[in-house]
């Protein structure tokens, strides 16, 4: 890319002011979509003892989470389009009620099946989060700060990670299943509350384009055709795909089995390792949010440079001669899997300046798309090879190499296509936009004079 595209972004006529009163308003929808990363990934610490409640194998342990990323894949366009329709309040209250409702019934649930239609309920809650705060901060905050705002609201999910990891592991332990799920459940209740209080979708004067919201006859299909035609879409979607779900599937369900039964580790010390995924993964964050919203151009070198340490290091760790891997390296892991979440983040960065503040939901919702659908994939075939191979954990885990290589041949075949048709938006932008200075574009960026 240029060096225009490299240059931090200065602000435009028009954006949102930000300020104190933003940052609290998009606080609150942080603070949804924190409690939903607790609900969604409680499982993962519980994934032994779901195992011994409901006396099932590792593929049906697995269908919990592809059942509750299934759903949540599937939601992702509907909510892209709902939010841009209904806005963020309307969209968000509805997704707390769905995953408080569906932890509850988690906490009481006593067969399988029940379980299941409970994970599905959360991930479908879960599914109008994230999508949400994206478009809340979009339309709160000026458009050169997106890649920070974009990358602390996904370090704040971590942090509700976290909480999972180490607060609810310890709570299970202690106190039970039915105490555990159900005492959290609380936490959806009082964010809910807040948002219905004190949840604005956009500041005065500051409200989206007619048209954004219109439900007039072809208003789905139109969205979603004209979202999917930008190559920015698509590549920001196979972004989203190849860097996500390594972790999300180390962290989601099978890195506490991985590191307990394939790696020798007591279940404390598997539980520190998978809480330093979740704090590399917030260390990370904040670095790449600089780094992208300085130099747009290191979107593609930090994402395809997370790939390549991700695959080497699972790589490292899976061929490593002997029945387990040195503790060391399985700390390098862990640190490495941490950059797989800020990675994909910076698939919305593609999306983003490839469609106008109408279509952001819709666009989003594609690309988050991606890397729920890898991660479905890859539960399910990590969960079937290990029934398969006698619980064989290096020969599931090569069904990461598959993925990726599959993301990394669709990144390398849109890339060129997608960042020329950015530059062409930004030249034609500056040449037609007079009102706006020409150091600026439409997309919130600074452009040096050269």
């Amino acid at each position: 890319m240029s060096q225009a595209m490299s240059r931090a972004p200065i602000g435009l006529p028009g954006d949102p002011p930000g300020g104190p009163r933003a940052v609290a308003v998009w606080g609150l929808g942080v603070g949804v979509y924190f409690v939903a990363i607790i609900f969604r990934t409680s499982l993962g610490v519980a994934g032994i003892d779901a195992a011994d409640r409901f006396h099932i194998n590792a593929s049906a342990l697995s269908t919990f989470s592809i059942l509750q990323l299934l759903v949540y894949a599937g939601m992702q366009i509907p909510v892209g389009l709902m939010v841009d329709r209904l806005g963020t309040k309307k969209v968000l209250g509805l997704g707390a009620v769905l995953f408080t409702a569906g932890q509850f019934a988690f906490a009481f649930s006593h067969s399988y099946g029940m379980a299941l239609a409970s994970r599905a309920l959360l991930g479908c809650g879960d599914a109008m989060t994230f999508i949400s705060v994206l478009r809340l901060g979009a339309r709160w905050f000026p458009a050169r700060r997106g890649p920070m705002i974009a990358q602390v609201a996904a370090l704040f999910g971590m942090a509700g990670n976290l909480v999972s990891t180490v607060v609810l592991a310890r709570l299970l332990h202690s106190t039970g299943w039915t105490r555990t799920f159900a005492s959290s459940a609380a936490a959806g209740i009082v964010v809910l509350v807040l948002l219905l209080l004190f949840l604005k979708d956009h500041p005065k004067g500051h409200e989206p384009p007619a048209d954004g919201r219109a439900g007039g006859k072809g208003f789905v299909r139109q969205q979603i055709t004209r979202a999917w035609r930008e190559p920015g879409t698509r590549l920001g979607m196979w972004v989203h795909f190849t860097t996500q779900f390594p972790a999300m599937v180390f962290l989601l369900l099978w890195g506490m089995p991985f590191l307990v039964e394939a790696q020798g580790l007591s279940r404390g010390t598997a539980g520190l390792l998978l809480t330093l995924v979740v704090l590399s993964n917030m260390a990370v964050g904040l670095v790449y949010g600089q780094i992208v919203g300085r130099h747009h151009d290191a979107r593609l070198p930090l994402a395809l440079g997370t790939v390549a340490a991700t695959a080497l290091l699972w790589a490292s760790v899976l061929a490593w001669p002997g029945a387990h891997a040195p503790f060391w390296l399985l700390v390098v892991e862990c640190l490495v899997l941490g950059a797989c979440g800020p990675a994909s983040m910076i698939g919305f960065d593609f999306a983003r300046p490839a469609n106008p503040p109408e279509r952001q939901g819709t666009a989003s919702g594609i690309v988050n798309m991606g890397g729920f659908i890898a991660s479905i994939t890859t539960l399910l075939a990590v969960g079937l090879l290990l029934d398969a191979t006698g619980q064989n954990y290096r020969a599931a885990f090569c069904a990461v190499f598959v993925l990726e290589g599959v993301g990394l041949s669709q990144i390398l075949r849109l890339r060129t296509r997608a960042l020329r048709r950015e530059e062409e938006r930004v030249v034609a932008s500056r040449v037609e936009t007079v009102h706006v200075p020409a150091a600026q574009d439409p997309y919130g960026r600074e452009h040096s004079a050269g």
